[in-house]
């Protein structure tokens, strides 16, 4: 099993900010919703904002959590959607069953030492001609301290999430850059005047401002750089 890996306080303290940003989290489930399938399984669900908002448009959802304390609070907040299950999960795990149709994972896997472990885990669970889907941090050259206390040891690029699709056995279907401007305001607030995106009127102004627009120009024409690395995989069948 995989350790926990950064603040468990200021991990909570971050989501509960990027909560806030409603048009950021609706473009990023738009984006994995073509493959989820009918029943797919989050590894890593946080405080379940993306979870309430999958289970809306499947049948069957599994939310995960590996924190303790975290998961406790996820039981809490989803126990009035009976078509959401929730377990603890760390990655690599060794109870893989194989019956998802498809392992979704945002801003996790840059948590764990072995991702490629943790990628073949997630494939364990899917059964064949499913799909991984996967948001991570893009670029090294943002690596701040928010993500060294929230726990993060890499950011991704798309040549090096390849590799480790391709390490792990999984066949990359979409591979992608995501939030351009994004990755401009987070490198500026977190590097540069060392802030953490906290709950608060710069992320209100981000989200209903520059979010839409970003989301509008991106639907368009791909960017070469990005706040984010989007990926969609295949398991083998």
């Amino acid at each position: 099993m995989a350790d926990i890996t950064g603040d468990q306080r200021i991990q909570s303290e971050v989501l509960e900010g990027l909560a806030m940003a409603v048009n950021h989290r609706r473009w990023f489930v738009e984006l994995a919703l073509p493959y989820l399938g009918e029943n797919p399984i989050e590894i890593g669900s946080g405080l379940g904002d993306y979870a309430l908002e999958w289970a809306e448009r499947v049948p069957r959802f599994t939310a995960t959590e590996a924190d303790p304390d975290r998961l406790v609070q996820l039981k809490e907040r989803l126990a009035d959607h009976p078509n959401i299950d929730v377990r603890q999960m760390l990655l690599p795990a060794s109870d893989a069953a194989g019956e998802y149709s498809a392992a979704v994972s945002y801003n996790v896997l840059e948590h764990i030492e072995d991702h490629v472990g943790a990628l073949r885990s997630m494939a364990e669970l899917v059964r064949p001609g499913g799909r991984i889907i996967l948001i991570v941090p893009a670029f090294m050259f943002a690596m701040s301290q928010v993500d060294i206390a929230t726990g993060h040891i890499r950011r991704y690029t798309k040549k090096t999430m390849r590799a480790a699709m391709t390490e792990a056995g999984l066949t990359i279907e979409k591979l992608h850059y995501a939030n351009a401007l994004g990755l401009i305001g987070y490198y500026t607030a977190t590097s540069i005047f060392k802030l953490a995106p906290k709950e608060g009127p710069m992320v209100k102004i981000y989200d209903s401002l520059v979010l839409p627009v970003t989301k509008a120009a991106e639907s368009l024409v791909k960017p070469p750089f990005g706040q984010s690395v989007f990926v969609v995989a295949k398991v083998p069948g």
